[in-house]
């Protein structure tokens, strides 16, 4: 059986938010488009997705935002024009950041930029590591929160010195927002500012949106102008985005109105994770509504008892482990959505006993 498999089997799930089945989904979809009277766009023009990128480039605070298929596509765009506008093919990464880890070097085999890796890997970037680098750079990116270092974020005072450094020194800052909603309720800022400072953000439609896919860039109107151009030249000019679209606009004003109620839950479950020391939590405090638990056994073994929780009680744990830094431990991401949000208190106790008997 499967992983995919075992997990349609359990009736319950931790991390993430419900997944209904594509049927359930397409026939929502269909109930939207005909109670809004959606019709398809053409090649990016059409009244929806043009009302829908106005309303992200407004909640932002930037003067336009145009959809992108990929996020992957998205990032690359925007740090490749950054570059050619300050006459530096250098951007400054974190070695965890998406381009580096899951794009398979596209940045470098497409000869978009050049990347330069700053910061500690375990720790959000700061404008001291900026302040270190001698090399005259055309854009940094900072994502907010890290996914993989658990969701962590700069402090906002910390934040605001990124801000400031770049701009005295010419640098495009971008930033991979691709869970950026989830940030606001843990600096308790509002979305622009946020946003104020940034050259360009990137947004995703599906990761805490829900979505079927796609993406968002955000910026002044010929920067998002000159992406849209790119984008087509790299062949992401399809024809009809509106699934796409339609999957996000449905349920996004829901979604954000509900971030700061998973973050609630969040806080929560910290202070539930207290009475189960065998497992650490990373970061030391909720930054965002995810968070990494480290765990005193290998991946295999974490592997092992999500599956044997999964066939023996119908409960799914987490999706992926992964090794960790020590010998015989692992870590598992929870990203605290719909189904934490509405478990019951004793269900997710439930779980937490049922994982750490089986280490």
């Amino acid at each position: 059986m499967t992983e995919t498999e075992l997990r349609q089997l359990c009736h319950t799930v931790l991390p993430g938010h419900r997944q209904p089945t594509p049927a359930d989904t397409f026939a929502a979809m269909a109930a939207w488009c005909s109670a809004n009277q959606v019709a398809h766009d053409t090649y990016g023009e059409g009244a929806l997705i043009e009302q829908f990128e106005h309303k992200i480039a407004s909640l932002l605070g930037y003067e336009a935002a145009v959809f992108c298929i990929t996020g992957t596509m998205t990032q690359v765009t925007a740090l490749r024009l950054a570059c050619q506008d300050r006459g530096s093919r250098l951007v400054a990464l974190h070695p965890t950041s998406h381009i580096l880890r899951h794009e398979r070097g596209n940045h470098e085999l497409l000869d978009h930029f050049k990347g330069l890796i700053i910061g500690d890997p375990h720790r959000p970037w700061t404008v001291a590591d900026l302040r270190a680098v001698p090399d005259a750079l055309g854009a940094v990116q900072l994502e907010l929160p890290m996914r993989e270092i658990g969701g962590q974020t700069p402090s906002w005072d910390e934040l605001e010195a990124i801000k400031r450094y770049c701009r005295d020194n010419n640098i495009h800052l971008h930033m991979d927002g691709a869970r950026l909603w989830e940030t606001q309720a843990a600096f308790g800022q509002p979305l622009p500012a946020i946003c104020a400072g940034f050259d360009s953000t990137y947004v995703s439609l599906y990761k805490g949106i829900g979505g079927l896919g796609g993406a968002v860039l955000a910026g002044s109107r010929q920067f998002v102008e000159r992406a849209r151009e790119w984008f087509r030249r790299q062949g992401g000019n399809i024809i009809h985005r509106t699934p796409y679209v339609v999957a996000a606009a449905m349920q996004f004003d829901a979604r954000l109105a509900d971030m700061p109620r998973y973050f609630e839950r969040t806080q929560w479950l910290y202070e539930v994770l207290r009475d189960y020391p065998a497992i650490a939590v990373n970061p030391a405090s909720p930054q965002a509504n995810m968070l990494h638990l480290h765990l005193p056994v290998s991946r295999e073994k974490a592997i092992a008892i999500r599956n044997q929780v999964a066939r023996e009680h119908g409960i799914w744990l987490f999706g992926r482990a992964s090794h960790a830094a020590l010998p015989g431990h692992s870590y598992v991401e929870w990203y605290v959505g719909d189904n934490l949000l509405g478990m019951e208190d004793a269900q997710v106790r439930k779980a937490l006993d049922l994982l750490v008997q089986g280490f």
